[in-house]
């Protein structure tokens, strides 16, 4: 049974195939990213937060494992970033076709992986208030967003830092600029704008499967 955020859920990795198939398939495109990076150290960078929230999802599975839908969308956004990480985000080949298709003046995949990290993390984030802080009503779409937009914030000035104290020579290809002194406050608005549409759209199917009677509807979504 494909699992969400108002379900029961238990650690079961051994028996959940979908786990098995997004871990493989992540290990699988992280490890093919991981060869002959177009900027090793990039690369290097890219990964530290990865490495860690990837080890943080690990080691609480047990504890406090999400739901199938949680764990999709988390995948889906790592292996977007996976492959920002390999070509590094201003010169990754998706967002040149872009530009050339749209006329865009520069290469806009940093952009479509902050939108992606509101767009696709929200509701994760929101299973995690639902289940921990029985977040309802205004809140449980509110306090997703908010802390979307912090997580996001909180990534640029991380950026910044590492940048800067771990190897300043990649910090332009780390922050994938481009030249945009607007950079960092367009990816806050981008992670904004799809915490947003996540959260409508969370809502909309709540007020859809509501007002439809679906059997063992347990009211948030």
């Amino acid at each position: 049974m494909f699992t969400t955020s108002t379900m029961r859920i238990r650690p079961n990795f051994g028996q959940n195939r979908l786990l098995w198939f997004l871990a493989a398939g992540y290990a699988i495109v992280w490890a093919v990213a991981a060869i002959n990076p177009v900027y090793p150290d990039d690369w290097l960078l890219e990964n530290i937060l990865v490495v860690l929230f990837v080890a943080g999802l690990i080691l609480t599975y047990r504890m406090f494992p999400l739901s199938d839908l949680s764990y999709l969308l988390t995948a889906i956004f790592m292996v977007l970033h996976a492959a920002g990480a390999h070509y590094t985000y201003a010169e990754t080949p998706l967002g040149f076709w872009m530009q050339e298709w749209f006329g865009f003046a520069r290469n806009h995949y940093d952009r479509v992986v902050h939108f992606s990290f509101g767009l696709l993390m929200a509701y994760p984030i929101r299973e995690i208030f639902l289940r921990v802080a029985n977040a309802r009503g205004f809140f449980a779409y509110y306090l997703p967003f908010d802390v979307t937009l912090a997580f996001s914030g909180a990534y640029e000035i991380i950026e910044m830092l590492v940048a800067v104290i771990v190897s300043p020579d990649a910090g332009d290809a780390y922050l994938g600029t481009q030249g945009d002194v607007w950079d960092a406050q367009k990816d806050m608005a981008l992670a904004a704008l799809g915490a947003v549409i996540c959260m409508v759209a969370t809502a909309a199917i709540r007020t859809l499967r509501k007002t439809s009677h679906t059997p063992n509807y347990q009211g948030e979504e």
